[in-house]
């Protein structure tokens, strides 16, 4: 059978050639090689999703300091002042105080 290993006194032709010392030594060369690759990779995967992370947090750090200083800037509603959707607070809007009195 192939999978004996051939015994001492059997002159028979071997099926498998042990690999030479320069052959391991490629192998081994290959492996590693191909480790490292993996390796670069993997950080530099990492190292994307970090920048877009910290993209994304500043982006929406801008957002609500924006919101923020809105709303301290400016109260009114503007699809309010347009006419757009009924103001909050009951105020005389303009076009009524502007209207003649008979």
């Amino acid at each position: 059978m192939a999978s004996q290993p051939p015994r001492p006194g059997n002159n028979s032709p071997t099926h498998f050639v042990p690999p030479t010392a320069r052959e391991l030594r490629a192998q081994a060369v290959q492996r590693l090689q191909a480790g490292l690759f993996g390796l670069a990779a993997i950080v530099l995967v990492v190292g994307l999703a970090n920048i877009i992370n910290d993209r994304a947090r500043l982006s929406d750090a801008g957002a609500v300091g924006q919101e923020v200083a809105g709303k301290d800037r400016d109260r009114t509603d503007p699809l309010a002042e347009v006419g757009v959707v009924p103001a909050a607070s009951p105020d005389p809007s303009p076009a009524a105080s502007a209207a003649p009195k008979r």
